[in-house]
């Protein structure tokens, strides 16, 4: 049985191996579980110690991991990280500045930067609640209720990715990346068009499952995935 390119579409991949070889919905399954572990025993180790990284952020570097994550949507992570490396040389985490001009950086472009930049304004400015918030011993998902419902631009996805890239784990970051190879492994029928508060926690639970179930702890396929994808281990 061939194993599944996750170069190619997935839809496409099922259609072909269904009707011509005859290969039922299980196999095409286990086919791409296969595939999974074959990549994650090559890279392994360096996720491992990417997760590792983000244990060690420093809480001074709290503001900035969360000025990232509220960039990233729809843009490029690429671009994101250089606007916040601008926004860090420039100190906006304690300069009154209008951070707009960073953003529409055309060697840098982040997409909606006029919101963004709004949205980057505001929480600075709740930055101190948001930051006793961080370091009063909630759980991860109080954490996450909690962001998602008090800082504006945050949705599950952004607020998941923040706590994620300072030491959190088992929340799922469900960004396009994500949902298309959870496509492809056969945990999902589709993409969904969009995503509702219950939708989001009813896929992560399909996900959690799924990473149980193929013995790759969650937070490590999360990173497979966008390697698999871009060929980077980003953040």
């Amino acid at each position: 049985m061939p194993g599944i390119s996750f170069l190619f579409p997935f839809s496409l991949y099922f259609q072909i191996t269904m009707k011509q070889n005859n290969i039922s919905k299980k196999e095409v399954y286990l086919s791409a579980a296969r595939d999974i572990k074959l990549y994650y025993s090559r890279d392994k180790q360096k996720i491992k110690q990417r997760l590792k990284d983000f244990q060690r952020i420093v809480p001074t570097d709290y503001f900035y991991e969360l000025v990232y994550c509220l960039l990233t949507p729809q843009s490029s992570a690429v671009n994101a990280g250089q606007a916040v490396n601008l926004l860090r040389q420039n100190s906006f985490n304690i300069r009154k500045l209008n951070p707009e001009r960073f953003l529409y950086n055309k060697d840098l472009y982040i997409r909606f930067h006029k919101n963004k930049s709004k949205y980057l304004l505001e929480m600075k400015e709740q930055y101190t609640a948001i930051y006793h918030q961080l370091k009063n011993g909630l759980s991860a998902d109080e954490l996450r209720e909690w962001l998602v419902k008090n800082v504006k631009g945050l949705g599950y996805k952004e607020a998941s990715h923040f706590l994620r890239n300072i030491g959190y784990r088992n929340l799922a970051i469900l960004d396009r990346h994500i949902l298309r190879n959870l496509v492809r492994a056969g945990v999902l029928k589709q993409i969904p068009k969009s995503i509702s508060r219950l939708n989001y926690l009813e896929t992560e639970k399909e996900f959690l499952d799924y990473s149980k179930k193929i013995k790759i702890p969650m937070d490590e396929l999360d990173l497979l995935f966008w390697s698999m994808e871009t060929g980077e281990i980003l953040k």
